[in-house]
């Protein structure tokens, strides 16, 4: 089963191939741009790209998995927008996971600590134990977060790592792909129905309608 993997829930934009079978998981294609302000532009692209790499159509794909965030508002929703209209397009299962989650499956065994950049000086975190999520998804200032994990991983927890005081994973600071399709393996591999994607937004975007019209005096 040929699955498509995405996520635009931290500054890169990430789409991902992998094929799912009764034995395991294999990474067919990945490709990722690190650019805040630019998902939009970024994912369709890396869609076809990853698809040419793999001399595979659309019309090949089992099922897409799309990460929930925590994330920003504009960036999150893209990555959420494309995979479900995609599933609804081409008749298959969408599944979506935390986009943290991804990173702390990725982490492997110990305490970790996952943050990304939440802006506004704060980072969306959780913690994990041998990758399994034992608290979060949180949005809050570094300093405000209570650290008692062995090491950290996620663009956050690098930006702010003289505030954690713990190693970071400098090669994980993304959702990979490959991760994210982990953690709903079960879900596709007993053909689950599609699920509505609800994003993990955690606070109010930044952009809201205003409270009403002020009276002009004549």
């Amino acid at each position: 089963m040929l699955v498509l993997a995405l996520d635009t829930a931290t500054p890169a934009s990430t789409a991902a191939l992998v094929e799912v079978t009764a034995d395991g998981l294999f990474g067919v294609a990945e490709s990722r741009t690190v650019d805040p302000r630019a998902h939009g532009e970024k994912l369709a692209p890396e869609i076809a790209a990853v698809l040419a790499e793999a001399g595979a159509r659309p019309r090949d794909l089992t099922a897409i998995v799309a990460g929930l965030g925590p994330g920003p508002f504009t960036g999150l929703r893209v990555g959420l927008a494309t995979a479900a209209s995609m599933g609804q397009a081409l008749g298959i299962p969408v599944y979506g996971v935390c986009s943290l989650d991804a990173l702390g499956r990725a982490a492997g065994p110990g305490r970790v600590l996952v943050a990304t950049d939440a802006r506004r000086r704060e980072v969306y975190h959780a913690t994990y134990a041998d990758g399994v999520r034992e608290s979060g998804p949180d949005v809050a200032k570094p300093a405000d977060v209570t650290v008692d994990v062995e090491r950290a991983a996620g663009e956050g927890a690098l930006k702010y790592g003289d505030i954690f005081g713990v190693p970071v994973e400098e090669h994980l600071l993304h959702p990979p792909g490959a991760a994210l399709v982990a953690l709903a393996a079960d879900r596709i591999r007993s053909a689950a129905p599609s699920e509505v994607l609800t994003p993990l937004y955690l606070r109010r975007p930044d952009a809201v309608e205003p409270a009403g019209r002020k009276p002009v005096l004549t």
